[in-house]
């Protein structure tokens, strides 16, 4: 049977500090919207910086890819106690401490005089960026009303499209514009006018709320999830870049016994009668469960859908930043559209996913054929109408997705079931990612750039995961429990 979402009465039912009146949530859904856009672009236009990073400060191949790599990494570590800290000490409280973080990381980002301090201020800004996210999901849950919660989650979704794509085409502007010889900089400056009038909107307009009975945070499990997090992620994350050695298997090999570490841990502090990090029993739960792996794959295919086409349009087809930027829009503009439209087709339930996930493989086909057939003659243009499919299947897919997960969970499980979800976000991405180079990387063996055929061979081959993923996605959604109780 599907569990009824919580309703607005319910989960606004746990104490409240600061302003009460939630009427409006479309006000407060808006700003910490923001948030999320800030969290997600800076994932992605930190990309398109990279090599004039490298040049102006002369760092190295490993310090660039820990400029990337270490906002992702403390970013994933970080979301399930970001999490639980808001449902104890008050989500606006945390989104606020968590935004006014990055802010702050943003300046030390743009002023940073040698790599080292840029890592430093890149790790300190995935820290921000996990105390912020996870309040975007409690905040829908607690102050949208159930009936129009698939449109605040179509908003989110278009949202972190928008932030995704938008991450290629304003740096690669910004970076183009050189303003005052700043090179890189401003993609790191642009953050803090944001950040500033956010803050000073939240103060005044986000209304304050807590977790009924949320006690203090169970340090040893957070600890003990930190650890068994930094085993899986590092690996998958920094793996590809170091030709996959020792340590990153033996990384990945620590990471199982240290999960159930984090378990045993997990479950001395409920018979204790403490309040543990993760309700151990939710990750039972069939519904749940079933929910997190649809997340964890659609994530795999998202992020290594962005690693190879950057790769096939930059390093393959010879575009700049930002000329591959805009061959992202159109995809970009298909995933906002299809967002906002999934918000509305809510009363269709399951099958708006499966048409998601199905419009995606076709996408997904399409391209593989468009990039063997065409050979040589490739253009990147090519690709824009098969990328159409996909953009729109990722809108109608991701989208609902999140709150049928979300729907599966009762208020007083909302906080810690957001700060899995976005976690689970994390390690999907980073999975694909890991999973797609070697495919990519493998068919193209040593292939010279600008090669077209041999790019446009490895990009088919790339696609062949995405492909296996959306099969999978269909295979495992009918588990999933029907939000709109649908066939």
């Amino acid at each position: 049977m599907t569990q009824t979402p919580p309703s607005h009465a319910t989960a606004a039912a746990p104490a409240q500090d600061g302003p009460t009146d939630t009427t409006g949530p479309w006000r407060a859904l808006s700003l910490v919207l923001v948030g999320a856009f800030m969290a997600v672009l800076d994932t992605f236009i930190v990309l398109v910086a990279a090599p004039a990073v490298q040049a102006d400060l002369h760092a190295s191949a490993a310090d660039v890819q820990l400029v990337l790599a270490g906002y992702q990494l403390s970013y994933a570590l970080a979301l399930i106690t970001g999490a639980r800290l808001g449902d104890r000490y008050g989500r606006k409280r945390l989104f606020m401490a968590g935004m006014a973080l990055f802010t702050l990381a943003s300046v030390g980002c743009a002023l940073a005089p040698g790599a080292g301090s840029l890592i430093a201020a890149r790790l300190v800004q995935g820290l921000g960026a996990a105390a912020m996210f996870p309040q975007v999901f409690a905040v829908i849950q607690v102050l949208v009303p159930a009936a129009r919660r698939p449109r605040a989650f179509g908003a989110l979704g278009a949202v972190i499209g928008m932030a995704t794509m938008s991450g290629q085409v304003v740096g690669g502007v910004l970076i183009s514009a050189d303003l005052f010889g700043s090179s890189w900089r401003p993609v790191f400056w642009v953050n803090v006018p944001v950040g500033v009038v956010t803050l000073l909107l939240a103060g005044r307009f986000l209304p304050e709320t807590r977790a009924a009975g949320a006690r203090r945070l169970d340090l040893p499990g957070a600890a003990a999830l930190t650890v068994a997090l930094f085993l899986l992620v590092v690996p998958l994350v920094e793996g590809r870049a170091y030709g996959w050695p020792l340590w990153t298997w033996l990384g990945l090999a620590a990471c199982v016994p240290a999960f159930a570490v984090f378990c045993l841990v997990e479950r001395r502090a409920a018979a204790a009668g403490g309040a543990p990090l993760v309700r151990l029993g939710l990750l039972g739960e069939r519904p749940f469960a079933v929910g997190m792996s649809l997340v964890v794959l659609t994530y795999a295919g998202i992020n290594s859908l962005f690693l190879v086409l950057s790769l096939t349009l930059q390093d393959g087809l010879g575009l700049d930043a930002l000329g591959a930027g805009l061959v992202y829009t159109p995809f970009a503009v298909a995933f906002f559209a299809t967002s906002l439209l999934a918000g509305r087709l809510a009363r269709y339930g399951r099958r708006v996913l499966r048409l998601g996930a199905l419009t995606g493989a076709v996408g997904f086909l399409g391209s593989i054929a468009l990039a063997l057939g065409a050979g040589a003659s490739l253009t990147a243009w090519e690709l824009v109408p098969t990328l159409l499919l996909v953009g729109a299947g990722n809108g109608l897919l991701v989208t609902p997705l999140l709150g049928a997960v979300l729907a599966t969970v009762g208020p007083q499980d909302v906080g810690m079931a957001s700060g899995v979800l976005s976690t689970g976000q994390q390690i999907g991405g980073a999975l694909g990612v890991a999973l797609v180079g070697i495919l990519y990387y493998g068919a193209l063996g040593g292939a010279a750039h600008h090669d077209v055929r041999a790019y446009g061979h490895a990009f088919a081959a790339a696609l062949l995961l995405n492909t296996a993923l959306a099969a999978a996605i269909s295979a495992l959604l009918p588990r999933l429990p029907d939000p709109a109780g649908a066939a």
